[in-house]
């Protein structure tokens, strides 16, 4: 017979992976980028820097970011809290590869599966980017704050 509860162990506090936040996309200079992924696939262009800009993906709020300090292709993951998700990995397994570390919007971490695979995990701690009306990033929105229960 066996042992059910070691191979589906019940979830900690529930999933962990929350939403792919974007898929990230290495490109030799942002306006070649943008030439391709907005103005010939057609995605609205959402925000942008010097070295990076977020387009949207129509039908989820995953964005497409296209980069040029990106040396390959990857794929960020939302959760709660990157350090309680980098527990989590490790408890269940996983190491910790880099991080974490702050970004403009958050903090993200790397970790790996118990089987190598990397994964980058962020948390929108900070907010989301706040653009003029062109997308040029000229801020972060800060998160609502929720009130502690009663």
């Amino acid at each position: 017979m066996e042992d059910r509860g070691r191979l589906s162990p019940e979830p900690a506090a529930g999933p962990l992976l929350r939403s792919v936040d974007s898929v990230q996309i290495p490109v030799p200079s942002l306006d070649a980028g943008l030439a391709f992924y907005r103005d010939a696939l057609g995605h609205e262009l959402l925000w942008r820097t010097e070295r990076a800009a977020g387009l949207r993906m129509p039908d989820s709020e995953t964005e497409i970011v296209v980069q040029t300090e990106r040396p390959q292709p990857e794929v960020d993951l939302l959760v709660e809290s990157v350090e309680a998700a980098a527990r989590r990995v490790v408890e269940a397994g996983g190491t910790v590869r880099a991080g974490p570390f702050e970004i403009p919007v958050g903090r993200v971490v790397v970790v790996a599966d118990p089987f190598g695979n990397p994964l980058v995990l962020l948390d929108l701690s900070k907010g989301r980017f706040q653009t003029d009306a062109s997308g040029i990033v000229v801020g972060v929105e800060r998160p609502p704050e929720t009130d502690p229960p009663s």
